[in-house]
């Protein structure tokens, strides 16, 4: 029993690292990029699947998301939140492509990582045992939406999309993005409803949020050292 416990604290780093290391933030994959590439003029539903393909596989959205409504438990609040997010992640996307608007990827996902960091730590309610203040929440939502969304803007910059068809294609890659988003949100709610009910659902979600801490820490170091070293 001793050695099991033992080899799961060992396996969990190393599936953390190798999750970080598989999900380098916002990348586009190479096949992906080279058809971004090569495109001329309109095409929405590549694009919209493109969008949703990255919010259902973007470990760093999905981990915020599940941070953002973990305490959630009315409908009107889940959507209330969402709705910021999205708002952030869909406006400084748009317009960071359209105006050409890019920071250094690796920073601008570190600070994603941190955002899942900050959630989790949210989540543990350490900010009031710290520091004796509550963040505004939603405000802190909004803000890191804004950072996800340039996050994928800078990716998205690398790869010089044609001008013509430029506006629809990417309104339809949000399209894409907010598809996704809603189904990773409604897997989430209903996982997270199963799981609620169960009697060990407190103290289980102490040690889940700083498994998700850990995770934002890991993702961040991984970006950080892509800067120092590239």
């Amino acid at each position: 029993m001793t050695s099991r416990l033992a080899g799961r604290r060992v396996a969990l780093p190393i599936l953390l690292l190798a999750l970080a290391t598989q999900a380098a933030a916002h990348n586009v994959t190479e096949g992906h990029a080279g058809y971004i590439q090569e495109i001329w003029g309109v095409h929405l539903i590549p694009f919209l699947y493109l969008g949703a393909k990255h919010m259902v596989t973007g470990y760093d959205h999905i981990l915020f998301l599940l941070g953002v409504v973990f305490f959630l438990y009315k409908m009107k609040d889940v959507a209330i939140y969402v709705s910021l997010f999205a708002f952030g992640h869909s406006s400084t996307m748009l317009l960071g492509v359209w105006f050409g608007w890019g920071i250094n990827s690796y920073i601008v996902d570190a600070i994603i990582g941190l955002s899942v960091v900050y959630k989790a730590l949210d989540n543990l309610g350490a900010y009031q045992r710290w520091f004796g203040v509550q963040p505004n929440t939603k405000i802190a939502t909004l803000i890191f939406g804004f950072f996800h969304g340039t996050g994928l803007a800078t990716n998205i910059l690398q790869y010089e999309i044609a001008s013509d068809g430029l506006l629809p294609n990417l309104l339809a890659f949000n399209v894409g993005v907010e598809i996704g988003q809603i189904l990773a949100l409604a897997v989430i709610l209903i996982a997270m409803g199963y799981w609620r009910r169960s009697e060990r659902f407190m103290t289980q979600a102490y040690s889940f949020n700083v498994v998700m801490m850990s995770m934002g820490f890991i993702l961040t170091g991984y970006q950080m050292t892509g800067y120092f070293v590239a």
